[in-house]
């Protein structure tokens, strides 16, 4: 598993897709009002200072199969919000997003000197919690009654993790692709 700048066009439209997808989409939130990120939002994105996107790739074939992101990017308080989805379900069950996420918490911390990282998942979604967990987030607290899936309101519970916190394995610390140009460092 590789982490992988959003560079190409195909890759950027590739990534669009799994977000316009409602199985994903309805874990996320992009904003007014549930606008989907298009490719065109997606370039601007991956191209500026307030996030942080890497498509994630899988170990058999190299091929990119999901999205991990820090958005909100904060320089001033050193912090960001952590989100991922699976785009492959092919790929569902074996460990991908909990290592993506995992590196990419590696890479927010080590490369761009973030301090704090929250995360936020709607209560219903256990494989989320459960991914939350593993990586060593503390629950900070709760928000009721604010993500509609299907017209049903879910609570979100929130999280934070400190970089003192966060424990990388070596062996996805290799695994990081580095940037074409170097990180700015946040500080």
């Amino acid at each position: 598993m590789e982490l992988i700048p959003l560079e190409s066009q195909a890759l950027i439209e590739q990534a669009a897709g799994w977000l316009a997808e409602k199985r994903n989409r309805q874990w996320l939130d992009s904003g007014s009002g549930g606008q989907q990120l298009g490719p065109v939002a997606l370039k601007v994105m991956s191209r500026g200072d307030g996030h942080i996107l890497r498509a994630f790739t899988s170990d058999e074939t190299g091929e990119a199969i999901g999205l991990v992101a820090l958005s909100s990017v904060n320089r001033d308080f050193r912090s960001a919000l952590l989100w991922a989805l699976l785009g492959d379900r092919r790929y569902a069950a074996k460990g991908y997003v909990f290592r993506a996420t995992s590196a990419m918490l590696t890479l927010g911390f080590a490369e761009y000197g973030l301090e704090c990282i929250s995360a936020w998942a709607v209560e219903c979604n256990h494989a989320s919690l459960r991914i939350l967990k593993k990586l060593n987030f503390k629950p900070i607290g709760r928000q009721r009654d604010c993500h509609y899936i299907d017209g049903h309101p879910f609570d979100r519970l929130l999280f934070e993790l400190q970089s003192s916190d966060h424990r990388m394995k070596p062996e996805l610390a290799s695994n990081i692709t580095p940037l074409s140009r170097p990180p700015r460092r946040l500080i």
